[in-house]
């Protein structure tokens, strides 16, 4: 079927949502509108669906969610006979219409569903489908993208992401579906009349706030130590738990960014609701210097992720990024726990390949083991799940990746950030006992091993022939893998596509025991590293920049050499 013959489908047949016939009707004479619209249909990959809110094949809306959510509960039968789905969503536009919708296709097909009556944080949804022993969960989100999207994240029965396999059996079984034929509904009164759906639970949550509390490594120094917090939730789902976890553990002083307190998938004050983003803390940053706190915490709309500012020595705020969160957070939780005693004898620590190395110096120096993972955050719950399997579960003891995503404890196995803010003000709490503040903390870490700085690069390749250019790049690098990347030499490759690691100096090789995926890594002389990756569903290319200096000065200069010989790597 051609896009015109779908367009005049969907004219005929979506007719129980009102906005989506509206925009229909508005679009009937613009042949560009509706192919942009019917072109394709939007994929479920492993991270589930994603896409901008609207009419069509290639949109977000109910009949898309509906045959995505139809496919998943073939998926569920086929696999396990009967089962349960947790649902919940986020503050994205139409994200509580779109978790109601899915819910009655499941409860159509026989599956029990737990869903929630208000917005919730993505882990919450995770610590769900482990709570209520699930076979599956979905999440109503589109993460930290902007106000026109919306997303349906898909969960396996760990409580984490599922893997490319479960994805694609899942794919394959949408594929099979008529959008509008096949796909099972009922009554959402009559199937809650019927004990297929089921609301959760205030006591689910609270027993989520106590594996939170869990996960403290002083519990009590927040109480006394006077922290100063300016909190934003971004307009999304952290504002209710993030509060509660903070006045458990003895925080008072936490002053709210107002405009930005209440859900609003508009995201009017903050277009790009993203805590990497230094746009979206304006708001935040604007409150701190009237309020001058010890720190500035924002979680995105989902709340698994959290960005932080911290004040500097001059008193202004200082952003700090995604690794170096992870970095301080990683030697606060392994120093004290040591000093503790409550330091597992093997402990695990978890980080995705493109996120900072020098988390391997703090692991060598606590004696803790390092797993090193393909970007995405199920891969760190992957890890979690084997370890869990041979009873040793209890040894992970942090993991993250360099886009603001941590998890302490394996009760979810998804990025948690309620967890990740206890977890940063304890530490802001600890230290500031201890009469410093975390820029000296960060700053201390660098002095100790030298100063690692990361940059992210992203190069666009727009149109039809964007993805065969990145295609080709790859290939090219394949065949003419670099020798020196500006002016160092190339010591170490890995090819996570082909699963080789090359030793060039001493001339070995090893396999990488990772899923494969279309990345290329170069370790450099001086610990320096540049990683390549396209991303496998928009036309970028990625390339991951680790510069190592004696201090922040000398690391920049290096960055700016690497960023240079980057462009050439690419051919631009």
């Amino acid at each position: 079927m051609d896009f015109m013959d779908n367009y005049k489908l969907w004219l005929k047949k979506a007719t129980e949502d009102k906005d989506l016939i509206t925009e229909l009707e508005s679009i009937k004479d613009n042949e560009k509108e509706i192919y942009e619209r019917f072109y394709k249909s939007l994929e479920f990959g492993t991270a589930g669906l994603r896409g901008i809110i609207g009419a069509g094949t290639n949109r977000m809306n109910i009949y898309v969610v509906r045959q995505a959510t139809q496919g998943l509960a073939n998926y569920v039968l086929n696999k396990y006979g009967k089962g349960a789905v947790a649902i919940s969503h986020d503050s994205r536009i139409k994200a509580d219409l779109f978790m109601n919708e899915a819910a009655k296709v499941l409860a159509a097909n026989g599956i029990k569903v737990y869903i929630t009556s208000e917005l919730q944080p993505t882990p919450v949804l995770s610590y769900l489908v482990r709570y209520f022993k699930c076979q599956a969960g979905i999440m109503v989100t589109a993460s930290h993208n902007p106000a026109a999207y919306n997303g349906y994240k898909a969960y396996g029965e760990d409580g984490c992401q599922m893997t490319d396999v479960a994805a694609n059996t899942v794919y394959d079984e949408i594929c099979k579906l008529d959008m509008f034929d096949d796909v099972k509904t009922m009554d959402l009164q009559e199937a809650i009349e019927k004990g297929l759906i089921e609301y959760v639970g205030d006591e689910v949550y609270t027993s989520y706030i106590e594996e939170v509390k869990k996960q403290q490594i002083n519990p009590g120094v927040c109480k006394g130590a006077d922290l100063k917090v300016v909190y934003t939730p971004l307009n999304g789902s952290g504002n209710k738990l993030v509060r509660r976890i903070l006045k458990e553990i003895g925080i008072d002083d936490v002053t709210i960014v107002k405009e930005q307190e209440l859900p609003d998938g508009n995201f009017t004050t903050c277009p790009y609701p993203n805590p990497e983003i230094k746009e979206a803390l304006k708001k935040g940053l604007e409150l701190c210097d009237e309020v001058k706190p010890d720190l500035l915490l924002a979680t995105d709309p989902d709340a698994d992720r959290v960005g932080i500012a911290v004040k500097d020595y001059d008193g202004s705020y200082r952003l700090i990024s995604g690794n170096e969160d992870g970095i301080m957070l990683t030697d606060f939780i392994l120093s004290n726990r040591k000093a503790n005693g409550t330091l597992p004898k093997n402990p695990v620590v978890v980080k995705t390949i493109v996120t900072t190395k020098l988390v391997e110096k703090l692991c060598a120096k606590y004696n803790a083991e390092l797993k090193n993972v393909l970007t995405g955050f199920k891969y760190i719950g992957e890890v979690i799940l084997n370890l869990e399997k041979t009873g040793d579960e209890d040894n992970y003891v942090f993991g993250f990746e360099e886009s603001y995503g941590y998890l302490a404890g394996s009760y979810v196995r998804d990025k948690d950030a309620v967890v990740a803010s206890m977890l940063i003000c304890e530490m802001a709490a600890t230290f500031k006992k201890q009469g410093k503040t975390l820029a000296q903390v960060i700053d201390g870490i660098y002095e100790e091993y030298g100063y690692f700085k990361n940059t992210t690069l992203s190069f666009q390749f727009d149109g039809s022939e964007g993805m065969q250019k990145m295609a080709d790049i790859m290939v090219s690098l394949r065949e003419n893998m670099p020798t020196e990347i500006a002016g160092y030499k190339v010591v170490k490759t890995a090819d996570y596509q082909l699963s080789v690691e090359k030793d060039i100096v001493n001339n070995t090789e090893k396999v990488i025991d990772l899923p494969q995926s279309n990345v290329l890594q170069f370790n450099l002389e001086g610990d320096n590293m540049i990683i390549v990756r396209p991303s496998g569903t928009e036309p970028k290319i990625k390339i991951y920049i680790t510069a190592v200096g004696k201090d922040k000065d000398d690391a920049q200069v290096v960055t700016d050499k690497m960023e240079a010989a980057s462009k050439k790597i690419l051919g631009i």
